[in-house]
C-alpha cells in the first residue's frame, strides 16, 4: 500500500469547526465566582448604592432653588467649611507624626515598644463617645492641659483648637497602621549602600526611603482624612458646637433632622459626600501618578 492510499488526518479541521467558548465561559481556577460575584454586587448594592441614591434624590424635594439655597446658607457653609478644613489639616499633621511613630515602632527596640505600639490603636477601640469626653476633660478649662494652655492665653476645649485635636487623635492610627508594614518590607540594604556612597542621613530619608513610603503615607492621610469628615462623637462634646464658629457639618445634619427638616439634612450630606468624592479622585490620581513614576 502506498502512501497515498493512506489517509492523513488535518489537526486543523476539528479544531476549526468547533466554537471556542468565550473568554467569560471558561472554567476559573476558583471555584464559584458566579455565586461570589452576585453576593458582592448585591452587597454593594444594598449597602452602597440603594442609600446613596437616596441621599441624591431626597434634597431635590426642595427643587433646584430650595437645594441651591440650601447649601449656600451661611451657618450650613461655616460648617461644610470648618468640617473639611479642619479634617484635610489634622489628616495633614497626622503624616509626620505618623511617620514618626511608625519608624520608632519599627525600627527601634526598647523597653514598653509592645505597649506602645497597643496604644495607638486605642482610637479604634474606644467609643467616640468616650473619647469626646475623654478629651474634653483632658483638654477643658479646668483640665490638666487646658489649663496650662489656658495659662497661656490659648484656648483648647470649645474651640476650632479642640476639634483639630480630636481629629488628630481619630486619624493618627490611620497613618501609623498604613506606613508600618511598608516600613517593615524596606530593604535595609538599600540604605547601607547610599550610605556606603556617602549618602548623608537626610539625603537617605529624602530619596532613598521616602519615595517607597509616599504611596501608604498618602494612603493613611486619606483615610484620616475621611474618618475626620465625618466624626461626629468624639467631636461634638469638645467642640462647644456653637452655630458659625465651632459648630461641624455631621452635627448640623442632626440638628436638621431633629427639626424635621429631611431634605435640607440629605443637602447637606449630599454636599459632603461631593466634595469628599473630588479630594479621594485626586488622592486616587496622585497614587496613580506616583506609581507610574515609581515605575519608570
Amino acid at each position: 500500500m502506498t502512501d497515498q492510499a493512506i489517509p492523513r488526518l488535518d489537526p486543523t479541521r476539528g479544531a476549526a469547526a468547533r466554537p471556542r467558548l468565550s473568554a467569560w465561559r471558561e472554567p476559573s481556577i476558583l471555584p464559584g465566582f458566579g455565586l461570589s460575584l452576585g453576593v458582592t454586587l448585591a452587597y454593594l448594592g444594598v449597602i452602597v448604592v440603594l442609600p446613596l441614591t437616596a441621599l441624591a434624590i431626597r434634597p431635590w424635594e426642595l427643587g433646584l432653588a430650595g437645594v441651591w439655597h440650601a447649601l449656600i446658607d451661611p451657618r450650613v457653609a461655616a460648617a461644610l467649611k470648618l468640617s473639611f478644613g479642619l479634617s484635610a489639616l489634622a489628616a495633614l499633621l497626622s503624616a509626620p507624626l505618623g511617620l514618626l511613630i511608625a519608624w520608632t515602632l519599627t525600627r527601634y527596640a526598647f523597653p514598653g515598644r509592645r505597649i506602645l505600639d497597643a496604644l495607638v490603636d486605642l482610637p479604634f477601640a474606644l467609643p467616640t463617645a468616650v473619647a469626646g469626653i475623654a478629651l474634653t476633660a483632658i483638654y477643658a478649662p479646668n483640665g490638666p492641659l487646658g489649663a496650662i494652655a489656658a495659662k497661656f492665653g490659648i484656648k483648647t476645649a470649645y474651640s476650632p483648637l479642640g476639634i483639630f485635636i480630636a481629629l488628630v487623635f481619630i486619624g493618627l492610627p490611620f497613618v501609623v497602621r498604613s506606613l508600618q508594614p511598608v516600613l517593615q518590607d524596606l530593604d535595609n540594604e538599600v540604605e547601607e549602600a547610599a550610605q556606603t556612597l556617602g549618602a548623608t542621613a537626610i539625603q537617605r530619608a529624602v530619596f532613598v526611603i521616602l519615595p517607597g513610603l509616599l504611596p501608604a503615607l498618602i494612603s493613611g492621610v486619606s483615610l484620616a482624612f475621611a474618618r475626620a469628615v465625618g466624626e461626629y462623637g468624639s467631636v461634638v462634646f469638645i467642640a462647644g458646637n456653637l452655630p458659625m464658629k465651632t459648630e461641624i457639618a455631621p452635627l448640623l445634619i442632626v440638628i436638621k433632622l431633629e427639626q424635621y427638616d429631611y431634605a435640607g439634612a440629605a443637602a447637606v450630606g449630599l454636599a459632603m459626600v461631593a466634595i469628599s468624592f473630588g479630594v479621594l479622585v485626586v488622592i486616587n490620581a496622585a497614587q496613580t501618578w506616583l506609581a507610574k513614576r515609581g515605575r519608570a
